[in-house]
């Protein structure tokens, strides 16, 4: 039947930035009757006025001044709102919590980060339109056969870098270089952590790409998985806004704002939490006068955006790309690799239901044969590997992921590795403790149960081991506090400018436009001029049925305007602006040719020097003995 969309909702959330990415969530699916409020004290205010009524509350766990579950056992104790339905929203992802609220009447739990649709379903479960389940369903019986006679192997796993041999292994299949004898691969990408946990612990697939704190949490709550491989070490960066001056004392840059990560149970957690310590700051997901950085739980596919349209946010870490595509957008600044911190760490390892692998384990030990030799063959051909990867994360292309920024990472000698994907226990024991003993994280399992070597002895057999030794001294984290230089940024902020541009010229000078901006070049036509336009509005054109507005780019950029010749031309592009695509055409003097530019070559506008004008442009290119002007055409036409 579905929930009315002019139900009143109360949002109860301290994070300034949480509570706009939430409304942001509600309007999308229709809901715009939202009322605000910052915390359980301000809650209890607003339930209480006088003729006030709501059909739902949405409210996140740890608050100052009042937290949801207590706002949750007051409500319960008034004959008002003991039957108002309470959806808990946390970003803590504890079985503990999720049962304490249960029992205190909560009508729902869901857990950060969470999008629009994991949302609704939640609303729905809350509101009674849907059966509420406790534990995840079983979705399927068990391992299902494919097309072929061989057992399908469903593995699930998000858009990061960590997964790449995933991706490796699924373009061998289909470009027929690799047939599997004993399994059909099927792989699920999966928008975030908490739908990969639940597709695994509930049989939707039948192994996973996840975070090693996660599955030994499964573990610890009887699911039965094993790990068989590290997906990968090392990896994961972090990077700070550049919103606000970053000068000394480097920590008032992050006091008393919110840095995010991707999951309570990460080593991306875990990292954050050392260096925030060994530079003298409290970090934590709990709120209170003597936490100094708040820490937020969002899914690593947002992250950009969101640190880019909230000043409140300082800084992130997580698996890459997605920092290294947030330098080059200009969003943040490198802060440190996760490397740097602690070297060839584990992060994410590939765990297998005990379903699939006790009837199937020639399966088991194919995949993790030819995982191993996906991750070989990353190390030895990155560039071809950042060709695989850019189709594998983002084949909808939503994340705008570019091969010049997979390469970049893939190349960075501090960053990911995938030549040893042994599961070793000691390292797996380092995460655990930091997090229990230390964070007060999780529960200690039992690796001897929960990792099975055997496959990894196999594959892996007569390969070297990696080191991990994890740093800890106070004066290497400050050094990770210290800004970088030039050169570091500068190398990354570029990637997202490198590739192929359209050159012409305006006068004697040379500019560029990114080709994949350019539709089409045509020759000069007649144009239906425009009254009362500005002076670089020209007119329009009729182009095959399409009216095209005309600009003439050097009224547009302040130039002196020519009278049009037979190598003049219109340069039709392709411009975005405020998420609407619209085609427009530039007159130029003429084209020259289709260059294509390295990161190393081009220079930010900022060289120009102070007093001028560098909206328009996206940096200068280095050719030979010529610079071209690379120009942003979105901003340009703006």
């Amino acid at each position: 039947m579905g929930i009315r969309e002019d139900i009143a909702i109360l949002l109860v959330e301290d994070a300034v930035t949480m509570r706009k990415i939430e409304v942001k969530a509600l309007r999308s699916l229709g809901f715009a009757n939202v009322t605000e409020a910052e915390d359980g004290r301000a809650a209890q205010e607003i339930l209480s006025r006088p003729g006030q009524r709501f059909d739902l509350v949405i409210s996140d766990w740890h608050m100052p001044n009042l937290g949801g579950y207590d706002l949750l056992v007051w409500m319960r104790q008034q004959e008002g709102f003991q039957a108002l339905p309470f959806l808990m929203a946390t970003g803590q992802s504890d079985r503990s919590q999720a049962q304490a609220a249960l029992e205190a009447g909560a009508n729902g739990l869901i857990a950060k980060p969470f999008g629009a649709g994991e949302l609704k379903e939640k609303m729905e479960e809350a509101m009674g339109q849907v059966q509420s389940g406790g534990r995840p369903e079983v979705a399927t019986s068990g391992p299902q056969m494919g097309d072929s006679g061989k057992v399908r192997l469903r593995l699930a796993h998000i858009q990061i870098t960590d997964h790449l041999i995933l991706g490796v292994l699924k373009h061998w299949i289909e470009k027929g270089e690799v047939t599997p004898q004993h399994f059909e691969l099927e792989t699920q990408c999966l928008p975030g952590w908490n739908q990969t946990q639940q597709a695994l612990e509930g049989g939707a697939v039948d192994g996973a790409f996840i975070l090693a704190p996660i599955a030994m949490e499964l573990f610890h709550f009887g699911a039965a998985i094993k790990v068989v491989l590290f997906a990968h070490r090392g990896g994961s960066i972090c990077v700070r806004s550049r919103q606000g001056a970053y000068a000394e004392p480097y920590q008032d840059f992050f006091r008393r704002r919110s840095f995010l990560i991707p999951h309570k149970l990460s080593v991306h957690h875990l990292l954050t939490h050392m260096f925030f310590e060994g530079v003298g700051l409290k970090a934590s997901q709990d709120k209170g006068p003597e936490v100094e950085v708040n820490l937020e739980v969002v899914a690593p596919i947002d992250m950009p955006e969101f640190l880019k349209d909230n000043e409140e946010s300082c800084g992130f870490m997580v698996a890459e790309p997605l920092g290294t595509k947030a330098i080059a957008a200009g969003i943040a600044d490198l802060q440190f690799l996760s490397g740097e911190l602690w070297p060839n760490h584990p992060c994410c390892v590939v765990a297998i239901r005990d379903d699939f692998a006790e009837p199937h384990r020639k399966a088991v030990y194919e995949l993790t044969e030819l995982l191993v030799k996906a991750g070989k063959f990353i190390e030895k051909r990155p560039d071809t590997a950042a060709e695989i990867a850019v189709a594998f994360l983002d084949p909808e292309r939503k994340l705008g992921l570019k091969v010049p920024v997979l390469k970049n990472v893939l190349r960075e000698p501090q960053g990911i590795k995938t030549g040893d994907l042994y599961p070793a226990k000691e390292d797996l024991g380092r995460v655990q403790r930091y997090l229990h003993d230390k964070m007060g994280i999780g529960a200690l399992v039992d690796l001897d149960r929960l990792v099975d070597l055997r496959y990894a002895d196999a594959a892996c057999a007569g390969q070297a081991r990696m080191g991990a030794t994890l740093m800890s001294s106070g004066e290497a984290m400050g050094q990770l506090l210290y800004p970088r230089g030039q050169e570091a940024d500068a190398a990354k902020s570029m990637l997202a400018k490198e590739g192929r541009y359209l050159t012409f010229k305006l006068g004697q000078q040379e500019f560029g436009i990114n080709i994949l901006k350019i539709k089409e070049i045509v020759k000069m036509m007649a144009l239906v001029k425009l009254h009362q336009a500005p002076a670089y509005a020209k007119g329009v054109v009729n182009l095959r049925g399409r009216v095209v507005p005309i600009v003439d780019l050097r009224a547009k950029l302040g130039m002196e305007e020519i009278a049009y010749h037979d190598r003049s031309c219109i340069v039709i592009v392709e411009t975005e602006h405020e998420a609407e695509t619209r085609r427009m055409g530039v007159v130029v003097d003429s084209v020259s040719e289709v260059l294509t530019f390295k990161a190393a070559e081009i220079e930010g506008p900022s060289s120009l020097g102070a007093g001028i004008d560098t909206r328009c442009l996206l940096g200068l290119a280095k050719s030979g003995s010529q610079v071209k002007i690379l120009l942003d055409i979105d901003q340009t036409l703006r």
